[in-house]
C-alpha cells in the first residue's frame, strides 16, 4: 500500500517523524502547526491536503491531545464534508495518554491507535538514524495496528504491542530507560566536578562509562552484566561510598535507592546472602 502520511504537531516529535519518513521515501503530505514554525508546511486551520492521507499522525503534547484529535476528526470543508477521508487511520504519539475519542472512531468510519516511538527526540535531525534501529509501541484497532506496523517498517523500526490497560506501566518503563540514564550522567558528572575534576573531562569520562555499560547489555540480559560493589558483595566499598556522600543528601539518596535495586539482582545472581545482608544493613542506616 502506498502510504500518504499527514503529521499534526510540529514540535520535536513531529519534526523528527517528518524528517524520518521523508528520508525513508514515504509520501508525507504535510506537517501542520498551530503557528508558523520551521519545517511546518501549514499552520492555523487544517489544510485540504489532509483529506488525501491514509494515515494521520497526531504528535502533540499530552495536554493538547484531546483538542488536537477533536480538531482532526471534526474538521470539515467549506461544503460541510469531513476533511479526513473515511477509512483513514488516526494515530497519536503519546506513550501515556489514552484519549477517549479514539474508542469512537469506528462509528465515524475511521481507525485509531497509538504510534509511540521509543527514542529520545531531543534532536529531531537524529530521528531517521535512531528510528532505523529503534522500537515503536503500538495499540488500537486492527487497521490502526496494521498501519502502524507498515509505517514502522518503512522507518526501519520494530514494533511492540502495548497490552490493554497496561499503558501507564509501559510508559513508566519508557521514561526510566530514556530519561534516567541522562539524570544519572548529570549527577555523576557533578560529583566528579565537585571534587576538582575539570567539568569537560568529568562529562566525557562519565558518558564513556555509561555508554560502555549500556553496550554490555547488547545481546545479554542486563542482570547478567551488572558490575560493581553490590553484586560483588563488597560491603566495605558501599560503606565508604555512603560515608563520602553524606555531604550530598540527594546523591546519597539516589545511590541508596539504586543499590537496593542492585541487591535484588545480586540475590538472583546467587551472591552470598550474608554479604548482601550486611550491605542492606548499611543502606538502611540514615
Amino acid at each position: 500500500m502506498s502510504e500518504r502520511v499527514f503529521i499534526v504537531g510540529a514540535g520535536q516529535v513531529g519534526k523528527g517523524l517528518f524528517r524520518a519518513f521523508r528520508a525513508a521515501g514515504v509520501d508525507v503530505l504535510g506537517l501542520h502547526s498551530r503557528r508558523p514554525t520551521a519545517l511546518a508546511t501549514s499552520s492555523g486551520h487544517l489544510p485540504a491536503t489532509i483529506a488525501e492521507a491514509n494515515a494521520v499522525i497526531v504528535a502533540v503534547r499530552d495536554d493538547q491531545l484531546d483538542d488536537a484529535l477533536a480538531e482532526v476528526v471534526d474538521a470539515t470543508t467549506a461544503s460541510g464534508r469531513r476533511r479526513v477521508a473515511s477509512g483513514a487511520v488516526i494515530v497519536h504519539t503519546s506513550g501515556g495518554a489514552e484519549p477517549e475519542l479514539l474508542s469512537r472512531l469506528g462509528d465515524m468510519q475511521l481507525s485509531g491507535g497509538t504510534f509511540h516511538p521509543l527514542i529520545p527526540f531531543a534532536n529531531p535531525e537524529r530521528a531517521p538514524e535512531l528510528l532505523r534501529k529503534g522500537w515503536i509501541g503500538i495499540d488500537g484497532d486492527d487497521p490502526a495496528r496494521a498501519t502502524s506496523r507498515r509505517l514502522a517498517g518503512h522507518l526501519g523500526a520494530r514494533t511492540l504491542d502495548i497490552p490493554a490497560g497496561m499503558k501507564p506501566i509501559y510508559h513508566a518503563a519508557a521514561v526510566i530507560s530514556s530519561n534516567f540514564p541522562v539524570v544519572l550522567e548529570a549527577v555523576a558528572s557533578r560529583l566528579m566536578t565537585d571534587v576538582g575534576i575539570p567539568e569537560r573531562s568529568a562529562e566525557q569520562a562519565v558518558h564513556s562509562l555509561i555508554e560502555a555499560a549500556i553496550s554490555n547489555t547488547a545481546g545479554a540480559r542486563a542482570e547478567d552484566v551488572l558490575t560493581g560493589p553490590v553484586v560483588r558483595g563488597d560491603a566495605d566499598i558501599v560503606h565508604r561510598h555512603l560515608q563520602a556522600l553524606r555531604h550530598d543528601p540527594d546523591a546519597r539518596a539516589l545511590y541508596r535507592r539504586l543499590s537496593f535495586a542492585a541487591l535484588e539482582i545480586a540475590a538472583r545472581r546467587g551472591v552470598d546472602p550474608d554479604k548482601l545482608a550486611e550491605i542492606q544493613r548499611l543502606l538502611l542506616l540514615r
